[in-house]
């Protein structure tokens, strides 16, 4: 089984991929950190150097790559992942597809600590932060919600997020 997490920027992906894996004794694969290490560069560096439409093709190729030859893993996504060419179907097809959804505020409050790890949002000012993703929200969400599972995140610790979808899984 591959169970693939989507979600905005600083929804707690990374952090629940590693836990969920760790719980479920699945290899973790964090898609960004697969694709800084087949460019040989940050993701910053990378859409610096090279533009987003680079990342994205590269993002593509490597997610296609992962979907093909990992079957027992959690998978964490890019936040952007889902919104580009028909990855969202490919996802959908190949894994357990789980967005964690949350809050602009909280995405906000979050990434305002992250700003420079993150190109997209490194240059936005603290006070237009949250209008920028609740921008970014509304073109993204729907292809978020084409997941198999939603998962709302606001006031819930790592480990019950993590509890909840393993408890989904363990259901069907």
């Amino acid at each position: 089984m591959i169970i693939s997490l989507i979600g905005y920027m600083g929804s707690g992906k990374s952090h629940i991929s590693k836990l969920l894996s760790r719980e479920m004794d699945l290899k973790l694969i964090d898609l960004d950190k697969e694709i800084s290490f087949q460019c040989k560069m940050p993701i910053s560096e990378i859409f610096e150097k090279k533009g987003e439409l680079f990342f994205r093709r590269a993002e593509r190729e490597k997610l296609e790559e992962i979907l093909a030859k990992d079957k027992n893993c959690v998978l964490s996504l890019g936040g952007g992942t889902p919104a580009y060419y028909n990855n969202m179907e490919i996802i959908n097809q190949n894994s357990e597809s789980v967005f964690l959804r949350t809050s602009v505020g909280t995405l906000a409050e979050r990434l305002s600590r992250q700003k420079s790890k993150r190109p997209i949002i490194a240059k936005i000012n603290e006070q237009d932060l949250p209008e920028f993703i609740a921008k970014h929200l509304f073109e993204r969400n729907q292809f978020y919600s084409m997941a198999k599972f939603t998962l709302d995140t606001d006031r819930k610790t790592p480990g019950e997020i993590s509890a909840e979808i393993r408890a989904f899984f363990n259901h069907r």
